[in-house]
């Protein structure tokens, strides 16, 4: 890596371009860390940004290029016979034909940020005779969207890029691999809607015989017990890490970077986002919800009731885990509240905001309103977040502890609220 790198001090472009091309034929090429490196030169001001962009971009396309025309014209014969030359043997065939017949083409937008995938998804869209239109369309989509990441990150980094980019590195890995399997599991959802229906309520019918409501609250009970097992299985590791001290690096890094991204000029803004998780933005809301509830709702006392629940109940999970927890914050001088796991700001802006929100859209017919509702409580939730970090309030752990504990909590009593909802319906509680 060494030489690689001083190569690019010394011939820049050239050196960037040709690499990403070299590495997209499949040679064992330290892409991710080469272009982050251009990022630190970047910020040093020896390269500049936009060329680095378009050179690299330019490199990884034309080794795509040339990678699916070298599969086109040889095809799958000659890989089956020496494909393990260039590690592209028929394992690695059957597992990326896998890949391409369930998922699509869309994948090869993501498939740069995995790792054993990127190398050689153009020589197998080359062999199966796929489009080169729509392959190019999406491979020179994903290919510049890739170095914009890692060449941006290490401009980020700047002066601590020998100490963070492999942390770094490792976590957009990670988070590509998230990526690529939540996009699975929507084109999944999508291509086999029906089928995804009937099984959901298959599931659902042979867990509450009992039950014969309707099949949306069916669905909705189902799909809340998913998010409140996966908040439970991020809460556990969250804890787990907390107790061995592992927090520290993930601390470190991240408010590095909030503070690089968003320098003394967003003080103004950063207060703002920081009004998001108060109670000048929680009590219009819950006199606005109380309200549609109230006006709206067949089961109104039910509602309010879960509603209240959920603020009450959110207030005191919140002060007895951060009591529990007692860690110290990073202001803790001149912070009323010193301890900070979990962000009080994040878990009660989601448990309320939240809740809130799926109380008004729980009636609502159509999509594009639940749709945005949810993304205006994800951005309020985040903004929150990212001005608690900016101002060295509380942790980039903490903040996503509150996001975590608030999301348990916040499911949990969805699904208490639509089992109560079909209890009543059915008759076993009084209206």
């Amino acid at each position: 890596m060494g030489f690689l790198t001083s190569w690019l001090e010394h011939y820049g472009y050239w050196v960037l371009f040709f690499a990403l091309l070299l590495e997209m034929l499949a040679l064992p090429l330290p892409g991710e860390v080469l272009m982050s490196y251009a990022g630190l030169l970047i910020f040093q001001g020896k390269l500049n940004w936009f060329l680095c962009i378009l050179t690299a971009g330019a490199g990884v396309s034309t080794g795509v290029t040339l990678s699916y025309w070298i599969g086109f014209r040889l095809g799958s014969p000659f890989f089956e016979k020496y494909g393990t030359r260039v590690h592209l043997g028929p394992d690695k065939l059957d597992k990326i034909s896998y890949w391409f017949q369930r998922y699509g083409n869309k994948v090869l937008v993501i498939a740069y940020f995995i790792p054993g995938i990127r190398h050689f998804t153009g020589y197998f869209s080359g062999v199966t005779r796929i489009r080169f239109r729509k392959y190019a369309w999406y491979a020179y989509t994903g290919a510049f969207l890739w170095v914009s990441v890692f060449i941006s990150l290490g401009k980020v980094l700047g002066p601590k890029w020998e100490q963070y980019h492999h942390t770094m590195n490792r976590y957009l890995i990670y988070a590509g691999i998230i990526a690529a399997f939540i996009f699975i599991m929507v084109y999944l959802y999508r291509k086999n809607k029906l089928q995804f229906k009937e099984m959901l309520t298959n599931s659902l019918e042979k867990g509450i015989l009992n039950f014969h409501s309707m099949g949306k609250v069916k669905f909705i009970v189902l799909a809340a017990f998913a998010i409140f097992a996966a908040f439970i299985t991020l809460m556990i590791g969250l804890i787990q890490d907390f107790l061995a001290n592992e927090f520290a690096l993930f601390d470190e890094v991240t408010s590095y970077i909030i503070h690089e991204v968003f320098d003394l000029d967003w003080t103004v803004w950063m207060n703002r986002f920081a009004l998001l998780g108060s109670y000048y933005v929680f009590v219009p809301l819950i006199v606005v919800t109380s309200l549609w509830i109230l006006i709206k709702s067949k089961d109104r006392m039910l509602e309010l009731l879960s509603f209240t629940m959920v603020i009450v109940g959110g207030e005191a999970l919140d002060e007895g885990l951060r009591a529990l927890f007692h860690r110290i914050g990073p202001s803790s001088t001149n912070y009323p509240f010193p301890s900070t796991f979990p962000s009080e700001q994040t878990l009660i802006s989601l448990t309320v905001c939240g809740f809130a929100a799926y109380l008004l859209v729980r009636h609502q017919v159509k999509l594009k309103f639940r749709i945005t509702a949810t993304l205006l409580v994800i951005l309020l939730c985040l903004l929150v977040g990212v001005s608690r970090i900016f101002f060295d309030v509380q942790y980039p752990s903490d903040v996503i502890a509150g996001y975590a504990f608030g999301g348990a909590w916040i499911s949990l009593n969805v699904i208490l609220l639509e089992i109560l909802r079909m209890l009543r319906k059915n008759g076993f509680i009084a209206s």
